[in-house]
């Protein structure tokens, strides 16, 4: 780091008594042959290294740090993700005052060696009491648009983004559940960069910008999990979506079973989309190549093996730079459906899949952010005014259908044992007052849970398909909604 570089930091040299901290980093890149340079509010180590040749590394080889003490720097950073292999660049984010805000980029010269980062430095105690975490960190080139008109073809949205916007490289759109003819609504817009993408929305978001005389919304589309090679190498589970919402679980069974008899073991449909499980990977492999893009009563399906994801181990990144460890730790089967319209790749669900099951909620809820502008009128409602598919979790609606039953709101009584490994395990009772005198004083499902929230909307499930079994309280498209074994 030459003079001007180094004087030149935003008052970084002022961190840690001056030219203790100035000292320690001419002496780290003294010893590693790495520049080091501050530009808008962040400081680059490397980038190339030295002696490299060729493009930067590829998507995937980039890992993101956050709980960083704020008064932690590259000389003491560095040398600990060394440990995971060869650093290409180190981006250090920086307060004006000098401290770090935090956060930090670490790119790697290959994905194994980020991926290794990951395992061996996500919460390590890199200072006593200082744990930080360590995660993947994926350069986003993909834009999700809302409020497209549903008669729009893909080539039609595809024009006119290219139109409009610069670098666009594709346009993802997906069918309706009701109407294979239109399309739901909204689509995924792919860019050649991170920068495309970020310049495009910057032009869209505003709110005012509108195609074809309708006012969009526009917002950064959830990155797709990336999983590692060998965990998909021992997936044995497919995929399969686009279709028909009449078609039956025995329908699409006997289907794949066509290429081999009794290869496959179960299939989970839910709404338009199925997952299809195999007692063999080699015979899933089989069939995904057999059955993508065949016809199923009249819808042409697509299929691809399901991505495994560890919700245990997947972490938000806040603004701050501070990232938490989402409270899920259930692994699931993620998707390529939009329940979540924002979404691509997550699982159509609420927090969690709960022992195979899904929570009810409105598959056609419009679950996407609008811009909150100044001045805006707003009117104080209960929530008992809305309908019933504003809700998405079984707790709201089983208080929903209480309160419109004119019903006093159920209770819930928590019950704990402990697991074989040690587990502690959690289970509601339910109790209705307005019924407890009936048939059935109490609903308890036959499941118990490691989360509070899961055995809490586990228990809400529970009760609302024996309430409509028992009391034919609800409508059928409510009971569609609720899942069932």
């Amino acid at each position: 780091m030459n003079e001007e570089n180094i004087d030149g930091t935003n008052g970084c040299s002022k961190v840690r008594t001056g030219t203790q901290n100035e000292a320690a980093l001419l002496a780290l890149m003294e010893k590693t042959g790495y520049n080091m340079v501050q530009e808008n509010g962040q400081r680059k180590f490397g980038g190339p290294p030295p002696g490299w040749e060729g493009p930067p590394p590829p998507r995937g080889c980039e890992v993101f740090v956050g709980k960083i003490p704020r008064d932690m720097y590259e000389d003491e950073l560095v040398p600990v993700f060394e440990r995971a292999g060869k650093i290409y660049e180190f981006r250090l984010m920086m307060e004006f005052s000098g401290e770090n805000r935090g956060y930090a980029f670490v790119m790697y010269t290959t994905k194994e060696e980020a991926q290794l980062a990951i395992r061996i430095l996500n919460n390590y105690e890199i200072r006593p009491g200082k744990f930080i975490g360590v995660c993947v960190s994926l350069d986003n080139c993909r834009l999700f648009i809302g409020a497209i008109p549903k008669e729009k073809k893909k080539e039609e949205i595809l024009d006119e983004m290219k139109k409009v916007t610069e670098g666009v490289v594709d346009v993802i759109v997906y069918p309706s559940a009701t109407d294979k003819t239109k399309n739901r609504g909204f689509a995924f817009v792919e860019y050649e960069s991170h920068r495309a993408a970020a310049m495009a929305r910057r032009k869209l978001i505003p709110g005012t910008f509108q195609l074809w005389g309708h006012t969009i919304q526009v917002d950064w589309a959830d990155p797709e999990k990336e999983v590692d090679e060998e965990t998909m190498q021992r997936v044995k589970v497919l995929y399969v979506r686009n279709l028909m919402i009449s078609t039956a679980e025995e329908t699409i069974k006997a289907e794949f079973n066509k290429f081999k008899p009794g290869a496959v073991e179960r299939v989970k449909k839910l709404r338009d989309y199925a997952f299809v499980h195999f007692f063999n990977r080699e015979d899933a492999v089989a069939a995904m190549s057999v059955m993508n893009g065949k016809c199923i009563d009249g819808a042409s399906i697509e299929v691809t093996l399901a991505k495994p994801v560890n919700k245990e181990n997947t972490w938000r990144q806040h603004l701050n730079g501070q990232i938490s460890p989402n409270s899920e730790n259930l692994i699931v089967f993620a998707n390529k459906e939009e329940n979540h319209p924002k979404t691509l790749g997550k699982p159509p669900a609420l927090p969690a899949r709960l022992n195979g099951q899904h929570s009810p909620g409105s598959p056609e809820i419009d679950r996407c952010t609008y811009p909150f502008f100044p001045g805006t009128k707003l009117t104080p409602i209960s929530m008992y005014s809305l309908k019933s598919n504003h809700f998405n979790s079984a707790v709201m609606h089983l208080d929903y259908y209480c309160n419109k039953n004119n019903w006093a709101p159920p209770e819930y009584y928590l019950y704990s044992t402990t697991s074989q490994d040690g587990k502690v395990l959690l289970v509601y009772k339910i109790v209705i007052p307005a019924i407890a005198n009936g048939s059935q004083s109490y609903f308890m499902p036959d499941k118990l849970c490691t989360t509070l929230e899961d055995a809490k909307e586990l228990a809400a499930q529970f009760t609302l398909l024996h309430l409509d079994r028992e009391h034919n309280l609800f409508s059928l498209d409510l009971c569609r909604r609720i899942w069932r074994k």
